[in-house]
């Protein structure tokens, strides 16, 4: 069974499903709610993200963990994936994953996910920008709007995405080869980019991540590294 729940205003939809989880006895297989007044949308790693009223889209799903058939982290490339492929269809552009779960339209950053694990489900919220078009301040971020000028209807953007999300995870197989397209869709993959370590920048080419969450990357001074998130910085 699954359920989608609309408010027109909360503080994280993260923290709506989670408290749905804490205080409830679910009997859904899979729960999403989602806003377009978001008053205090949380990033990975204790991020913020931030967003304009009724102009983008926070959505977050709880799903049983007895659903998925794969680890963690391969769960969360593959709902990169699910994600990238309906901006990508929807557009009709190509969208790319920026390691570990950011999406990016035309070199800026669109969307930006969350994942996180509460008793016997797997949580993932999703920012999209949808309608934006002031990024005053945040010359790495854009919208659909900005990004390709097609205008969509929230509410029919939000139905949509619920039921191609629900759908692929609900009644579909998760496909064996996650790891395989989540490679293919990786940003600046395989291209001379700069990177900042430790303070200091250098050159380097992503060659792959694995299936323990890490990005491995050929740098020009230190050679072939792997990297988890916040250990290095694609500055671009």
């Amino acid at each position: 069974m699954k359920s989608l729940i609309y408010l027109s205003q909360c503080s994280s939809t993260n923290d709506e499903v989670i408290d749905f989880i804490n205080l409830s006895h679910l009997e859904e297989d899979f729960l999403a709610i989602y806003t377009f007044n978001q008053t205090n949308g949380r990033g990975q790693y204790g991020n913020k993200w931030k967003i304009l009223a009724n102009e983008n889209l926070a959505f977050s799903f709880a799903i049983k963990t007895q659903k998925i058939s794969c680890s963690d982290i391969l769960f969360n490339y593959y709902t990169a994936i699910l994600v990238r492929d309906f901006i990508a269809n929807l557009t009709k552009t190509e969208v790319k994953i920026k390691w570990p779960n950011d999406l990016i339209l035309k070199n800026k950053k669109i969307c930006g996910m969350l994942f996180e694990k509460k008793g016997n489900y797997l949580v993932s919220g999703i920012g999209i920008n949808i309608l934006q078009e002031n990024f005053e301040n945040l010359p790495k971020a854009g919208s659909i709007l900005s990004q390709t000028k097609l205008k969509f209807d929230l509410k029919n953007f939000a139905e949509s995405f619920y039921h191609y999300i629900s759908e692929k995870l609900m009644t579909e197989n998760i496909p064996e080869n996650i790891l395989e397209l989540y490679n293919h869709n990786l940003y600046k993959k395989n291209t001379i980019s700069v990177f900042e370590k430790d303070k200091v920048r250098q050159n380097g080419i992503i060659q792959n991540a694995d299936n323990n969450g890490f990005l491995w990357i050929e740098l020009e001074n230190d050679g072939l590294q792997k990297f988890f998130h916040k250990e290095i910085e694609m500055l671009y």
